[in-house]
């Protein structure tokens, strides 16, 4: 059914473009930058380098939410607009925009994970391949593609895997923005019949098959094996200073992505601050007050809430990076079979929407091993009568969030050569000091 419906073919097309789309434009925004971040210092450089990273701050939902009173008929950029006499009637940037503004959206969200992985990738290359190559009379291109991205492809791996599964199965943007015609929002519209029709799971499985797919793919045009280096960023000659004219447009480059991945922010912080009405068909809020966010910090739940958030997250923080690296490394340094499947696998989590996650974990707590009369029934309880969610919730962070630790530890693993490993077992040293 779901893949003779025209509806959900095309809301599972849609889903692939934008993921296809939001990768590219991301790494044509991330990997410059890493480049000049990873060679370059100029004045003003860590600044800007952590403000390009404000995306991080917020989840891609939240940011649409932003900008929807930033780019809403009534909203700040219109009445600019009307002010400056450019347009006779607002635009309908939110409806129009479609597709277009949901892959900017989730783009610009979504690059400072390709951005990181790239600085780390490229912090890590061995100089002395590219002077070899400089030295072969290799131009600044033919090195850039022959010699420096074939060494940095674990990192852009890594880092590209993460922003297309995301962004395949990112459920917010699309929602605020009342684009339906994704399988995310299909899913979602969906839930409310799970008691009544498959259709719904069966929808889901689509979607893990073609994420699966895809990653397999991805693996291997880019995910090939990588190119170990003995001397890593140690034999560096140090970054490289720019001043003057490429000073300028190297600040220039960070502070105008910072500028718009800092648009959504504006907008969030902007609706927080201005009084009940006073943001309506004008540039900046009208009125101001504090009174929201007396409320909100006032609240007797609000500490709580944010104690618990931060023990949650902290707890799965420690549990993805002891799994992560132990998984990296069986991943990059192991010889058993199915570690194919154990990366697969691994990548899984983010192909499954939040919203399905939460359901499917609440699905799991009512039956064995968790029922009352399964071994593990102390581990705690969602819908009983004294519930107990905690351990799934944390369950919950550390499983969604493992890929990105396992990806960037085994990029790290591929570009580091195994002889500094066997170097250190030579010398006496034990397996875990190694």
């Amino acid at each position: 059914n779901v893949f003779s419906d025209p509806v959900l073919r095309d809301g599972l097309l849609n889903a692939f473009l934008i993921a296809v789309c939001t990768t590219t434009v991301a790494v044509v925004i991330a990997l410059p930058l890493a480049m000049l971040s990873a060679r370059t210092t100029f004045a003003g450089k860590p600044l800007l380098s952590t403000l390009i990273l404000a995306p991080l701050i917020l989840p891609p939902f939240v940011g649409a939410i932003g900008m929807r009173q930033l780019l809403g008929r009534e909203g700040a950029v219109n009445a600019l607009l009307l002010d400056l006499h450019a347009v006779s009637e607002p635009i309908d940037f939110l409806h129009k925009g479609g597709f277009a503004l949901i892959v900017l959206l989730e783009a610009i969200a979504l690059f400072p994970i390709l951005y990181l992985n790239l600085v780390a990738a490229i912090a890590n290359l061995d100089p002395s391949m590219e002077e070899a190559a400089t030295n072969l009379g290799a131009g600044r291109w033919t090195r850039f593609f022959r010699v420096t991205l074939p060494l940095i492809r674990p990192g852009l791996f890594a880092g590209g895997t993460i922003v297309f599964v995301w962004s395949f199965t990112e459920l917010g943007t699309p929602l605020m923005l009342e684009f339906t015609k994704t399988t995310p929002v299909q899913i979602f519209n969906g839930i409310k019949e799970m008691e009544a029709s498959r259709q719904p799971y069966a929808l889901t499985a689509v979607m893990l098959g073609a994420t699966i797919l895809s990653y397999t793919v991805g693996r291997l045009v880019l995910g090939g094996k990588g190119h170990a280096m003995l001397a890593k960023a140690s034999a560096g000659a140090g970054l490289v200073r720019l001043t003057g004219t490429r000073a300028r447009l190297a600040a220039a480059a960070f502070a105008l992505v910072a500028l718009v991945a800092m648009l959504p922010h504006t907008g969030v912080v902007g609706t927080a601050l201005a009084a009940n009405g006073r943001w309506y068909q004008s540039i900046l809020p009208e009125s101001l007050t504090g009174d929201h966010f007396v409320q909100a910090l006032t609240h007797p739940l609000a500490a709580g809430s944010v104690r618990n958030s931060i023990i949650f997250a902290g707890i799965a923080t420690v549990i993805d990076v002891v799994v992560g690296l132990f998984v990296a490394r069986l991943l990059v340094r192991g010889t058993v079979r199915g570690r194919g499947v154990l990366d697969a696998l691994v990548m899984l989590p983010l192909a499954v929407p939040g919203l399905v996650f939460a359901f499917g974990l609440v699905a799991a707590s009512l039956r064995w091993p968790f029922n009352a009369g399964g071994p593990l029934h102390f581990v705690g309880d969602i819908l009983g009568p004294t519930p107990n969610p905690v351990p799934f919730l944390i369950l919950a962070y550390a499983v969604r969030r493992l890929p990105y630790v396992v990806r960037s530890a085994a990029a790290g693993l591929e570009q580091t050569s195994v002889a500094l490993e066997e170097a250190g077992y030579n010398l006496g040293a034990s397996r875990w000091r190694v």
